[in-house]
């Protein structure tokens, strides 16, 4: 597709996507990428200066420049908005078509629709996925499996939220150019939902929801607010009309949360505590800080873990202080249709975990499978009855200190062979999934999104610099992971039989050995991945 206006598509044009990519739906892109790439391109580079500074040895801390905000009492962020003032369930998942009706399906009250983290970009899953959340809001879509098997839409009255979550600040859009360089993912997969889906979201008593990931400063999120000011006025909508969730996924951001809402207090509708993501943080920020930063192997890493309590009582007394929501983690955990025992393990723990959340003041959690949908709603409607959320525990018996945040080396457990070998296990399966076109994976059981990949990859690189000896083995040594990849890939080869992908695991392979074995750390493995896409 020709340049229009300085707009290059380069990706391929498959059947209907003009009617996303139309030249008023590009404009919008191209507005936004001309007033605030450059911008997008310093807090990227202030991420860096930032990392820097605490592999140099500077600790995090809250920020003293912005203390008249957290100790100023009379700011609150924008009331809850329609179809968001009760999240008890939220499910995550994809917009391939199946998952879509799916999840609007699924008896949660809100759909986490990603193009992040759950999601390959692909061109074809960015465009197919925009394409389908239209169809969703216009009641078009459909889907057959070959076998026979039918989906469609329930009345509107019983469907989730729509609650979509672009790619972070770190993704480009390669297939959209304009002036000749790259867009940002995130504005795109912003610009194109707002576009196509804002008007007909608010035509059924709703509106423009997003969810905001990865996350590191205020100032990233006060980017995030001003785009969405200058999107509502291109297209004459109210401004405040969108509302963002931000996900508290990294830790510089978990010092920045009460900073983040002020920012986006207009459009804010609350925080998540994107767990996995975070620990994932933990390992990339401090990779070069020592033992005093070493976790345990990543199935020993438990929410009760100290560091992990303050940072979810920190963020459900921030978002109840200032009036917004705080949404728990995911349960990632997929049912066996074949293996009770399995499922009566894993369910005890996912309504561990989701006591401990909603007791805590969560207002809602995540779950990654329609079958848990009523196990997480049972537990929240014990607590909330017919309230739609609990923003009136203030939590005020919270006090988090930057050394609770920092507290990584009081986590028990140990790093096993059982545990590295895990890491690289998952870590191949998930690659091979998503360089093939699949970002949420089903993995023994589990529900698997990036940041797994991120987490087992991370661990490895961290314990190779670090002399780390196995509680039961050898040191840690590219000599051993070597070995274990091939024993590992040995092994999933044989599980899968005919249906093992010789050439997508040489790829995966090589992507792993990227990112986990060499010297020089790679900050998100999505970067080189996309990179070997077409």
């Amino acid at each position: 597709m020709g340049a229009t206006n300085g707009v290059e598509v380069t990706g391929p044009l498959h059947e209907r996507y003009d009617e996303i990519l139309t030249d008023d739906a590009l404009a919008l892109i191209a507005d936004l990428h001309r007033r605030f790439e450059g911008r997008r391109q310093e807090l990227l580079a202030a991420r860096k200066r930032r990392q820097d500074a605490v592999s140099a040895g500077a600790d995090l801390d809250f920020l003293p420049e912005t203390r008249a905000i957290r100790e100023d009492p009379s700011w609150k962020v924008a009331p809850p908005a329609p179809g968001i003032t009760d999240r008890r369930v939220e499910i995550t998942g994809p917009t391939d078509r199946k998952m879509t009706i799916n999840a609007l399906n699924s008896g949660a009250k809100v759909w986490l629709a990603d193009f992040e983290d759950a999601n390959t970009p692909l061109w074809e899953n960015m465009i197919g996925g925009q394409l389908n959340l239209r169809d969703a809001l216009d009641r078009t879509i459909d889907f057959s499996t070959p076998e026979g098997k039918s989906y469609a839409l329930k009345d509107d009255g019983e469907l989730a939220t729509i609650v979509v979550r672009p790619r972070g600040w770190h993704l480009d859009e390669k297939h959209i150019l304009v002036d000749g360089r790259r867009t940002s993912g995130g504005i795109v997969d912003f610009a194109l939902y707002f576009f196509h889906c804002a008007r007909r979201q608010l035509d059924k008593g709703k509106g423009p929801y997003f969810y905001l990931p990865k996350m590191e400063s205020h100032l990233e999120a006060r980017l995030w607010n001003e785009i969405f000011v200058a999107a509502q006025e291109k297209l004459g909508i109210p401004r405040g009309t969108i509302r963002a969730t931000v996900l508290i996924e990294t830790i510089p951001a978990a010092f920045e949360m009460e900073e983040i809402l002020y920012e986006l207090r207009e459009h804010s509708a609350g925080l998540n505590a994107g767990r996995w993501d975070y620990l994932f943080s933990i390992i990339k920020v401090h990779r070069t800080r020592g033992r005093r930063f070493l976790l345990p192997e990543r199935n020993a890493v438990t929410m009760t873990a100290p560091f992990m309590r303050a940072y979810t009582e920190l963020l459900v007394s921030t978002c109840h202080k200032r009036g917004a929501f705080a949404i728990g983690g995911m349960a990632a955990f997929i049912p066996s249709r074949r293996d009770a025992e399995v499922n009566e393990r894993a369910l005890a723990k996912v309504r561990d975990d989701k006591t401990r959340e909603s007791g805590d003041g969560f207002d809602g959690s995540w779950v990654a499978h329609p079958d848990l949908v009523p196990v997480a709603m049972e537990i929240f409607d014990g607590v909330l009855g017919e309230r739609p959320n609990q923003l009136d525990r203030l939590r005020e018996d919270v006090a988090v200190k930057a050394d609770d945040l920092l507290a990584v080396d009081a986590t028990e457990g140990g790093i096993t062979e059982a545990g590295l070998r895990s890491n690289i296990n998952v870590a191949l399966q998930y690659l091979a999934a998503w360089i093939g076109g699949n970002g949420a994976v089903a993995i023994h059981n589990l529900m698997e999104d990036a940041a797994t990949a991120e987490i087992s990859r991370s661990q490895i690189w961290q314990w190779l610099h670090n002399d780390v000896t196995l509680d039961d083995g050898p040191k840690v040594t590219r000599e051993l992971v070597d070995r274990i990849i091939g024993e590992e890939l040995a092994a999933i080869r044989e599980a899968a039989g005919d249906a093992f992908d010789t050439e997508l695991y040489e790829r995966a392979t090589e992507l792993f050995k990227e990112v986990a074995l060499a010297d020089d750390y790679a900050d998100f493995l999505t970067l080189p991945a996309y990179e070997r896409m077409p």
